[in-house]
């Protein structure tokens, strides 16, 4: 039983290790296109109100940009009025940017089973600036999603 587990861990290492490689591989556009499908998922999810999801933003209104330091990635996500939009561009007036030091590392961030934004920051992997309690807003939101989509909530 051991050697199954064992083994089942190994492979599991295995297709992470080619995932990440995968990523790494296709570089900026494959990390943007990934980043932007999860704001549409989150987006999405806010919409369909699966689990009472909108109420966290309930009278919230917040903007925040996402980018890499050379801006091949770029993505910005707009609460207001109990709705999330998605821009392929840099909003104006952001809460909150939060600046990827490259593509990789913000795969790395993305794919982290346990993102640490505070790791990642004194990692220099990631610069944030605004006002932190949106990033933990955003935060709190995202690990609330990932929780339902694994059926821990």
């Amino acid at each position: 039983m051991s050697h199954n587990l064992h083994a089942d861990f190994m492979s599991d290492l295995r297709i992470q290790d080619v995932v990440t490689k995968w990523f790494e591989s296709m570089g900026s556009e494959v990390a943007k296109g990934f980043l932007r499908l999860l704001l549409k998922l989150m987006a999405f999810v806010f919409m369909l109100n699966i689990k009472d999801f909108r109420r966290n933003i309930e009278n919230f209104n917040g903007r925040y940009v996402f980018r890499s330091k050379d801006n091949s990635i770029v993505a910005s996500a707009a609460f207001e009025n109990g709705t999330m939009k998605v821009y392929d561009r840099i909003i104006e007036k952001p809460n909150m940017t939060i600046t990827f030091r490259n593509d990789r590392s913000l795969m790395n961030y993305l794919l982290s089973p346990k993102p640490d934004i505070l790791n990642a920051v004194l990692k220099q992997d990631v610069m944030v600036s605004g006002n932190l309690n949106y990033l933990y807003k955003f935060a709190y939101m995202a690990k609330r999603l990932q929780l339902m989509a694994t059926g821990k909530v």
